[in-house]
């Protein structure tokens, strides 16, 4: 029982990440369809999706680009946000996972 709480738990979190992943790369696209005119920031609707995407993302790509020197006007933080994902963040993951799983649950 414990074994599936813990596969539970391991595939929530991954499931998770995945969804982070989607929302920054929409939020990227949002960013620059907004950023060259092509959707309206006097929409309401526009507005409320920026907003919603900046309220996701802001917490997590804020500090990152506090560390990361100024590109002259492109913003890196999201490629180094999802990198950090893909290579750190899931593998550690997946090791505690194993450990977990060769601990007995």
């Amino acid at each position: 029982m414990r074994v599936f709480v813990v596969f539970l738990i391991f595939v929530v979190l991954m499931r998770l990440l995945e969804i982070y992943c989607w929302i920054l790369l929409i939020s990227c696209i949002f960013v620059n369809l907004y950023a060259f005119g092509i959707l309206d920031g006097r929409n309401q609707l526009v507005w409320k999706i920026g907003v919603f995407l900046e309220r996701l993302t802001e917490p997590v790509l804020a500090p990152v680009r506090q560390i990361l020197p100024s590109m002259g006007g492109m913003d890196f933080s999201p490629m180094v946000v999802l990198l950090g994902i893909r290579y750190v963040l899931e593998p550690v993951l997946r090791s505690m996972f194993m450990a977990a799983i060769a601990n007995g649950g």
